[in-house]
């Protein structure tokens, strides 16, 4: 998890220049997204808690790294990166935990797709007005490219999530088996 979020506010950093898009999206858009599939995954095998755990240990292991790889100091819009990164991912993980497991009984895809992209919508309005309001930077076309591409992949990240779901349950299975034994 921390991994991820490392990599994506390195990657948020370098516009795509590619068919015009360098006014609405980064390469961050990409990886982040499946920091919402670890957190499901989570939630639906060991519940709530751990999952909630799981989003504390990447808050502290990203926003440590990020503060140390990925941060120059000497330029404010990296420091904000940062900073939008770190309340943002806290706020929006924690808001995709609450919501996977208030919705979790219901359809196998609807807690994993509506967590994500409510999740995903919070997300990127904190993350980019913290880290790119007053700058320059175009940061609500990018906020919009950056959304759609997290919508489209909370659509694929369904596939892994579908195919795990077998696992998750023999994991979950096997842990009420010790309970009840």
């Amino acid at each position: 998890m921390g991994l991820i979020v490392v990599a994506s506010n390195y990657l948020v950093q370098f516009p795509i220049q590619y068919l015009g898009l360098s006014e609405i999206l980064t390469y961050g858009a990409f990886s982040y997204p499946i920091t919402f599939l670890i957190t499901d995954l989570a939630n639906r095998a060991y519940g709530k808690k751990i999952a909630q755990k799981i989003v504390y240990i990447g808050f502290f292991i990203g926003v440590t790294l990020t503060l140390f790889v990925s941060t120059n100091f000497s330029d404010l819009i990296s420091v904000r990166i940062a900073v939008g990164s770190g309340v943002a991912f806290f706020i929006a993980q924690n808001l995709d935990v609450s919501i996977f497991d208030y919705l979790r009984k219901k359809t196998w895809y609807i807690a994993p797709l509506t967590s994500s992209v409510l999740g995903s919508i919070v997300d990127t309005f904190l993350f980019f007005s913290i880290a790119f309001y007053a700058t320059g930077v175009p940061w609500i076309s990018l906020a919009f490219g950056d959304f759609g591409v997290k919508f489209f992949i909370a659509i694929l990240m369904l596939i892994p999530f579908r195919l795990l779901l077998n696992s998750i349950r023999d994991i979950s299975d096997k842990k009420l088996s010790k309970v009840r034994n």
